[in-house]
C-alpha cells in the first residue's frame, strides 16, 4: 500500500489536493479525515465535494446533524462528522454501513474516532498542522494508491 504526501500551504493547495481526490474518486470510496481541531479536515470535504460538481454554498459540516449528502455531482458524497458520537452505537445508527455500500464516496470527519468499524477499503487522510499556514497531508489506502 502506497502512501501519497502532499504540503499545503494556502487554501488554494488543499482546493487543489480536494480537486485530486475527486478526481479519482471511485463508487464506494469511504476516506477517514483525520486531524486536529482546524487541521482541515471540513475545508478538504469541501473542496472534494465541490470538485464532483456539487454547488459550494451546500457544502456544511454536518457537527450537529452528524451527516449530509450531496448529491448533485458526478457522485454523491455522503459527509459524517462523528466528533460528538459518543460510543460505536451512535455511529452504526446513523446507518453507516449502508452508506458504505451506496455508489457514493463516503467522507468521514474525525475518522479516527470510527476507524475500527470502517470497511478494510477504507482510505485515511492524516492532516497535522506543521505551522500556523503549512499543513502536511498523507493519504494511505486505495486513495493513496490512486493519486
Amino acid at each position: 500500500m502506497s502512501q501519497f504526501r502532499f504540503t499545503s500551504r494556502s487554501l488554494a493547495d488543499t482546493d487543489q489536493l480536494g480537486q485530486h481526490i475527486a478526481a479519482v474518486a471511485q463508487p464506494g470510496d469511504v476516506v477517514a479525515l483525520v486531524g486536529t481541531l482546524g487541521a482541515g479536515k471540513t475545508r478538504l470535504v469541501q473542496s472534494i465535494a465541490t470538485a464532483l460538481g456539487n454547488p459550494a454554498e451546500a457544502i456544511t459540516s454536518p457537527t450537529f446533524v452528524l451527516v449530509n449528502e450531496y448529491t448533485a455531482g458526478r457522485l454523491p458524497v455522503y459527509h459524517f462528522d462523528v466528533y460528538r458520537l459518543k460510543d460505536d452505537d451512535e455511529f452504526l445508527e446513523l446507518g453507516a454501513e449502508e452508506y458504505f455500500d451506496r455508489e457514493g464516496v463516503t467522507l468521514i470527519e474525525w475518522g479516527d474516532r470510527v476507524e475500527h468499524l470502517l470497511p478494510e477499503r477504507a482510505s485515511i487522510v492524516a492532516i497535522e498542522l506543521a505551522d500556523a499556514d503549512e499543513r502536511q497531508v498523507v493519504v494511505t489506502g486505495a486513495m493513496g494508491d490512486r493519486l
